[in-house]
């Protein structure tokens, strides 16, 4: 029997799964995906926490590339932190922002998924400026970002 350890290793020297996609590549596939689900696809079906998982691979994707996708997530970060942070509730910091968005993505029941999609979108990078346990998420995405040979 093959021990876990043994397996990283091969999967870690096997080299690129996906060649030289990039973050940007794989921010892009993550919006294609996204946009075909939010529209309508016989192969992707979205719910709520589908379509906010895929928005907040996005958001940590798009800010990791540094591209012109990256004032996406940015742009969608900066509506709810904004609503939350905006002194109406006092000083609550970012992981107080984290916790706030979290909780209004996963806990209501959305009827236009677009709105999750949107606000992960936007978690994906506040996710990374709260640090913490938030950082986890965005940690995690980067790591399977690397595994596939984006970064």
């Amino acid at each position: 029997m093959i021990s876990e350890s043994t397996e990283l290793v091969t999967l870690a020297a096997a080299g690129p799964v996906f060649g030289g996609a990039g973050t940007a590549g794989l921010a892009l596939a993550d919006g294609i995906v996204l946009l075909a689900g939010l529209r309508g696809s016989d192969r992707v079906r979205l719910d709520r926490d589908k379509a906010a998982i895929l928005g907040i691979g996005m958001g940590t994707l798009s800010a990791a590339a540094d591209t012109v996708l990256s004032q996406i997530g940015e742009g969608s970060a900066q509506i709810p932190t904004s609503l939350i942070q905006g002194g109406t509730f006092g000083d609550i910091g970012m992981g107080g922002t984290a916790i706030c968005l979290t909780a209004v993505i996963f806990l209501f029941k959305w009827k236009k998924l677009i709105i999750p999609a949107f606000l992960g979108t936007g978690a994906g990078v506040i996710y990374a400026e709260a640090g913490g346990i938030w950082s986890i998420a965005h940690n995690a995405v980067l790591a399977l970002a690397k595994g596939v040979g984006a970064l």
